[in-house]
């Protein structure tokens, strides 16, 4: 809060001295260590976690070494950390702290997730990315960029950096032509097969290779597809998961590493901590998901609906809160609106509220709830959990969305309550 009140008094040019100045102290700190490593850059709203780690099994599957950063975790060949910061892209010297532990140890590749706050914060700055990924674009962190506009152009920055030797773009996205319109040299696309003759036209010119994934089959614990004749079968389920396996084989194949060993790596991934993960599979399922934006969350709403019919089940019960307190107000309602679309029960929750008061957000989600829908209020999250696990019998299915395997709930004053969804779950289930 009070950081928040100081920045409304300072000038723009003087934050962006700041941030920048930063930034640079850091690469002299660390001998500017970008240089001494291909440093990977993944950028879009959903999917960057999963795509980090995916690409990260595909180089070590190679027999490369690999350092990576998500908002999930650090790693540095096998040596792994979870990311405690609650911060997605660290600033100032982490970044660059990183990168030289990543070359001190003797990597070749560096996967980053970047943000758009990061860009906007010049975390990117003095670092030599010679590859970036775009996954996808939605509405998100309006009240902090000041519009979509100003969001999608932060994240177009990441494309701009020079010296950038290769861009993929995910073809299917509608934004895909604004990041193909970047000075990059090498230009790679992937999609899933158009289903017409006469898809919407991109800038496929410019596209040196595109990755398609065809014959795609959803299941209720894996994925199907096939590229280039390869069949992949995947441990992760949903459509959205093999949109992310698609950017993570692009890469492969960019960096000339044979489809087969590509293929090899994904059938053996354990995926992404709180990204879909099936706590509990029996007698009940259990999945936390970190589901932040409203495509996110439908995803997990439609994937988990489609597994459920797969599986003759029963009810579909969601717990769910709303984005942190004091960004995305939008959100809020939509979210309320998605869940009564799709689930059968619903039980709305204290998720991150910081400064906010809990009680109004969970207010104007249920803003969003149809009024013929019933719905539970219960401030308490670990209450809510245990009262969604009590009410599921046998084939029903619960979903709680939101944190994922987030350690913290932040509530106001800058506080952070330790927390796992997943362990909670552990915890309450009477039925385990």
């Amino acid at each position: 809060m009070i950081k928040k009140i100081i920045k409304k008094f300072i000038p723009k040019f003087v934050l962006n001295w700041y941030y920048q100045f930063f930034p640079l102290l850091g690469a002299i700190l660390y001998r500017f260590p970008s240089k001494n490593i291909i440093v990977v850059g993944i950028t879009g709203t959903n999917g960057k976690s999963t795509t980090v780690q995916l690409m990260t099994d595909i180089l070590k599957q190679a027999n490369i070494s690999v350092a990576s950063m998500s908002s999930v975790r650090f790693q540095v060949k096998d040596d792994i950390r979870k990311n405690k910061l609650k911060m997605t892209m660290p600033g100032r010297f982490k970044l660059q702290k990183f990168l030289r532990q990543a070359v001190n140890s003797g990597c070749q590749y560096a996967i980053l997730e970047v943000t758009s706050e990061g860009i906007k914060q010049f975390r990117h700055k003095f670092i030599n990315f010679k590859t970036v990924i775009f996954t996808n674009l939605e509405k998100e962190h309006i009240e902090s960029h000041g519009s979509f506009e100003n969001y999608k152009q932060a994240k177009k920055k990441l494309f701009q950096v020079p010296g950038i030797k290769t861009s993929i773009i995910n073809l299917d996205d509608s934004y895909a032509d604004y990041f193909l319109d970047s000075p990059n040299k090498e230009k790679w696309g992937y999609q899933l097969k158009p289903k017409t003759q006469n898809p919407k036209p991109k800038k496929k010119e410019q596209i040196i290779n595109i990755v398609e994934g065809e014959d795609v089959k959803l299941f209720d614990d894996h994925s199907e597809f096939i590229v280039k004749e390869q069949k992949f079968n995947i441990p992760l389920v949903g459509e959205f998961n093999v949109y992310n396996s698609l950017a993570a084989i692009c890469f492969g194949l960019s960096q000339g590493i044979n489809l087969n060993i590509i293929a090899e790596a994904l059938e053996k991934t354990e995926g992404v901590s709180g990204r879909m993960e099936f706590v509990i599979k029996e007698p009940f399922r259990v999945v936390v998901d970190y589901a932040h934006t409203p495509r996110a969350l439908e995803n997990v709403y439609k994937t988990l609906s489609i597994t459920k019919s797969q599986n003759n089940a029963k009810k579909l019960i969601c717990v769910l809160g709303s984005c942190g307190g004091g960004r995305d107000k939008w959100k809020r309602p939509v979210f309320g609106s998605l869940a009564s679309q799709y689930c059968d029960e619903i039980i709305l929750t204290n998720e991150d509220p910081y400064d906010e008061d809990p009680i109004k957000i969970i207010e104007q989600v249920a803003g969003g709830i149809s009024k013929e829908i019933t719905y539970k209020k219960i401030f308490d999250r670990r209450e809510a959990i245990r009262t969604a696990l009590n009410i599921a019998s046998s084939g029903d299915t619960v979903a709680i969305t939101g944190k994922g395997a987030e350690p913290w709930i932040c509530v106001a004053g800058g506080k952070k309550i330790p927390w796992d969804d997943r362990q909670v779950v552990r915890e309450e289930s009477p039925k385990v």
